[in-house]
């Protein structure tokens, strides 16, 4: 892979030039609108675009990482681990081994058993963070 800078130009545009669109051609997509403020995923075969203040979760389930908003499920192309890196600064946190989620979108919160805190987000689902991660929540929300 070859990567080009050039200076001097209006504004920023990114081409990339590959044999066919593969996975890591998908990955790379996916980063580079990760670092704007919209997000792109699949649905029924078709790239879509999501503004990752939309995002309530993303979930990782057998080796597939999958982003959910109020109302739709999506397919991201990159990792859970990749996601936590790009969205960290976006207010988004490690729940469990398999789940980020959007504390801006954590409507309550609610103490469980063995450490772990269940959290009842906007849209009225309850997602539980693990006591690993318990009190990293916490101290984000100032608790």
């Amino acid at each position: 892979m070859k990567v080009q800078i050039q200076e001097g130009h209006s504004d920023i545009e990114v081409i990339i030039k590959c044999p066919e669109v593969t996975d890591t051609v998908r990955k790379t997509e996916a980063l580079l609108y990760g670092l704007e403020k919209r997000l792109a995923c699949t649905k029924n075969g078709t790239t879509c675009f999501v503004d990752r203040r939309d995002v309530l979760y993303f979930e990782s389930v057998d080796k597939r990482c999958w982003l959910y908003t109020a109302d739709d499920v999506y397919e991201v192309s990159f990792k859970l681990y990749e996601a936590e890196e790009l969205l960290a600064e976006a207010g988004f946190i490690r729940s469990s081994k398999s789940q980020i989620l959007n504390i801006a979108e954590i409507k309550s919160l609610c103490p469980d058993f063995g450490g772990r805190i269940e959290t009842v987000m906007n849209n009225g689902e309850k997602l539980i963070v693990s006591r690993q991660y318990a009190k990293i929540l916490k101290e984000r929300l100032g608790l």
